[in-house]
């Protein structure tokens, strides 16, 4: 199961959420997402659980808690959402 965890402290990195999540099962990724120019964290990640069973009760018991100081958001992450494709511009003028 795929989740996501957001309102992170900009000072967690992966093996700090890795470790949040371990204590309920087997995490087979966990990813804290990072801005790509300045490789700041952006206080969002992914945490990938292979057991459903596991990954629910982490949701469950994880969601609201205090980590760091802040109160994290976990629930199961849903895919992003197909956008509809942007017309290209025209510079042709009549």
């Amino acid at each position: 199961m795929n989740i996501y965890v957001s309102n992170l402290s900009f000072a967690v990195i992966d093996e700090d959420l890795r470790s949040y999540f371990a204590e309920y099962g087997e995490v087979s990724s966990a990813k804290v997402i990072t801005d790509k120019f300045t490789n700041r964290s952006k206080g969002f990640g992914f945490v990938e659980m292979p057991d459903d069973a596991a990954a629910e009760k982490a949701i469950a018991e994880l969601d609201g808690a205090t980590v760091d100081g802040r109160t994290i958001k976990v629930m199961v992450a849903r895919p992003k959402e197909e956008r509809p494709a942007r017309p290209a511009h025209s510079n042709n003028r009549w």
